[in-house]
């Protein structure tokens, strides 16, 4: 018996960082995903074959943390594998880059092909709480945001908690946008532990920007219910000024953000753990994704035209 599964890949339209820290975040699935195929091997244990795309570099830079989030999965399932082992096979069409979901998506995939595999008919609450633990090979403290996106598709109001707030919202149709790669392979568990020093030093000027940050969200959950997309890449823009206060955005990053909006983005702000991967452009109508996009490969950078609210198939 083999077995296949999916996971999409996810753009955060609002508050990386900040959710860590209880501040709701937006997250969204985004049109591009990673699926993953598993199939019995006559030797013991696993082993994976790699065959995404990716950022140079990337895969290389992963591979401890991609190995011990297999084994937490396996663990987390209790899946036994030292009489007959299995080989993974990774494809799709999401880019492994950092900053879109790369090793969420991975995740989800995974849990759901070892839910094929073995019969274990596991829900998506239980495959989201399955990548959710092999999230932590790669992030450590992980959010809990990007397998949540990555297992149930659409856009994500989430709030981190001693009960995670997962709150779906309804777009009447998916939203063009850019993803532009800085080509930087960005170290989260590094972006996450330099805001909770630089946090702890500076409580009072954190707090400041924090509470704008929440603030923001729910301005923007408003806008995007209400389709202001105007609106909307203003608070984009604004959360990225936030996030530059924090320190978690790059020379590189700034400067696709501007070119972005300098091309006429609606609002341009850096999606992940900042320090290095993507930037996310919002362009509502293909004319301008193209034009956006363009700018961007201009320059040397490699570009993602996808949408964000979309669903996963049979919704």
């Amino acid at each position: 018996m083999s077995g296949e599964g999916i996971g999409f890949g996810k753009a955060i339209v609002f508050n990386e960082h900040f959710v860590v820290y209880g501040i709701p975040a937006i997250v969204s699935a985004i049109g591009k995903y990673t699926i993953a195929k598993l199939d019995a091997a006559d030797k013991p244990g696993w082993k994976i074959i790699d065959n995404r795309k990716a950022t140079p570099n990337y895969k290389e830079e992963k591979i401890n943390q991609q190995k011990e989030s297999i084994n937490l999965m396996l663990k987390k399932l209790n899946i036994d594998l030292s009489k007959k082992g299995i080989q993974i096979t990774l494809e799709g069409n999401l880019y492994a880059a950092s900053g879109i979901g790369a090793s969420a998506a991975s995740c989800v995939a995974i849990a759901r092909a070892l839910s094929q595999h073995y019969n274990l008919d596991l829900s998506n609450d239980e495959i989201n709480i399955i990548a959710y633990e092999g999230e932590k090979g790669y992030h450590g403290n992980p959010s809990g945001i990007d397998n949540t996106a990555s297992t149930f598709g659409g856009l994500i109001w989430f709030e981190k908690g001693e009960n995670d707030v997962m709150d779906k919202i309804e777009l009447q149709t998916p939203v063009e946008i850019v993803i532009g790669n800085t080509g930087k392979v960005a170290n989260t568990t590094a972006a996450v532990a330099g805001v909770k020093e630089r946090k702890e030093k500076n409580p009072e000027k954190y707090k400041e920007i924090f509470d704008r940050a929440e603030n923001i969200a729910y301005l923007a959950k408003d806008a995007l219910q209400d389709e202001d997309y105007q609106e909307l890449g203003k608070l984009m823009n604004e959360n990225h000024k936030l996030l530059q206060q924090i320190e978690v955005s790059s020379r590189e990053l700034d400067f696709l953000v501007k070119l972005a909006r300098d091309h006429g983005a609606f609002g341009a702000k850096l999606t992940g753990g900042g320090l290095g991967g993507n930037i996310i452009a919002l362009t509502p109508d293909r004319d301008l994704q193209d034009n956006v996009a363009n700018a961007i490969e201009k320059e040397g950078f490699q570009t993602l035209k996808t949408v964000i609210g979309v669903r996963r198939s049979g919704e």
